[in-house]
């Protein structure tokens, strides 16, 4: 029997979401909630870029869209600016009884000693409320940087370092929000964005650090943060807008668990607005961008993982990912037992059902 699901938000990433809910007879969908009164009313096939209708109109009442009976609920509305908001819909849903997939806040990947108690407290007594579950992932944080250094660590004999780098080309990323208010690309060189704020890194991508270290049954001593940005050296235009010559064009960051004074798991970005920007950073393996994880052990390992798509570049395929890692997930997080579940709990999501001939 189909399983009866509703999508929340319809956005850069939930709209891939949304069009495999209602393509896949797996799933059967009920509701749509969005916040733009322009999408309310639509059909979801229209969201979705799809022709043949659905008859599920799409509403901004999140109450309404939960009377549909649905037992899991895709979450991909925007978290990162708005996260006390985010964490409300969230305890909201789980009280409502309906278990949870979704790709933000990406702390929520494994949240334990990376946000505060009383932040993660309401949603495990929701859960606890409406016997449901909550999966938060997608690519990073997510299975790049949670699923496949584990099971690489799992071949090692003895593991000194994890480290997993995202080295990819922002420049046709389509969210102002995401690149200008964020990351603070287009901006002044000594304007601090959200994103580089004391501690936020470590917020932001602590919860892989942390999981890693999980997986590897270690205890971390701290976790550190480092960055650097580097100017544009003429004005150029990305498609979230305009880069001025000097304003922030390019951004390395590192996010450490240590261990005894080393690191011992690593989450490494290096984002670029043009290919050509800081040559001696680290390049991807392929052009526009990759994932790399590096294993220092015995034995030791390279993974790059490099996202194509027929209808897209490298960042069109990336969100794909984050959908359907979350997508494909749904029964086991149906199946789960309640409270937050991470990678660890679940068992292995293998894209049962997704063969598809060309």
């Amino acid at each position: 029997m189909a399983i009866p699901v509703i999508q929340l938000g319809t956005g850069n990433v939930g709209v891939h979401s949304l069009r495999a809910l209602i393509t896949n007879p797996e799933f059967e969908l009920t509701g749509v909630w969005v916040s733009s009164a322009a999408k309310a009313g639509k059909d979801a096939a229209e969201l979705a870029g799809l022709a043949d209708s659905t008859g599920v109109k799409a509403s901004t009442d999140l109450d309404a869209v939960l009377a549909t009976g649905p037992r899991c609920a895709v979450y991909n509305a925007m978290a990162d600016n708005r996260l006390p908001e985010a964490l409300e819909d969230y305890r909201r849903v789980l009280a409502a009884g309906v278990n949870i997939v979704g790709s933000g806040p990406v702390f929520l990947q494994y949240p334990w000693q990376v946000i505060p108690e009383e932040l993660i407290k309401p949603l495990e007594d929701a859960a606890r409320e409406g016997n449901s579950s909550l999966y938060v992932n997608g690519i990073d944080p997510g299975f790049a940087n949670d699923l496949l250094p584990m099971v690489l660590a799992g071949t090692c004999q003895s593991v000194q370092q994890v480290r997993c780098m995202e080295i990819v080309d922002y420049a046709t990323y389509d969210s102002a929000v995401v690149m200008f208010e964020l990351m603070g690309f287009g901006k002044p060189m000594d304007e601090i964005p959200m994103l580089l704020q004391t501690g936020v890194l470590s917020l932001a991508w602590g919860s892989v650090v942390h999981q890693l270290a999980a997986g590897l049954g270690i205890s971390l001593d701290e976790v550190t943060e480092t960055y650097v940005r580097e100017p544009a050296p003429e004005a150029f235009d990305i498609a979230s807008g305009h880069i001025s010559k000097g304003s922030a064009a390019a951004l390395r960051f590192e996010v450490r668990g240590m261990v005894g004074g080393t690191p011992a798991v690593v989450l490494e970005h290096v984002t670029r607005l043009r290919a050509d920007l800081c040559p001696s950073w680290s390049q991807p393996a392929q052009p526009g961008g990759s994932y790399r994880i590096d294993v220092t052990g015995e034995p030791s390992y390279t993974m790059d993982v490099c996202l194509r798509s027929r209808r897209g570049d490298h960042n069109h395929a990336g969100l794909v990912a984050t959908a359907m890692r979350i997508v494909n997930a749904i029964p086991a997080v149906v199946a789960a037992e309640p409270g937050i579940r991470t990678t660890l709990d679940l068992p292995l999501v293998t894209g049962r059902g997704r063969y598809a001939p060309a």
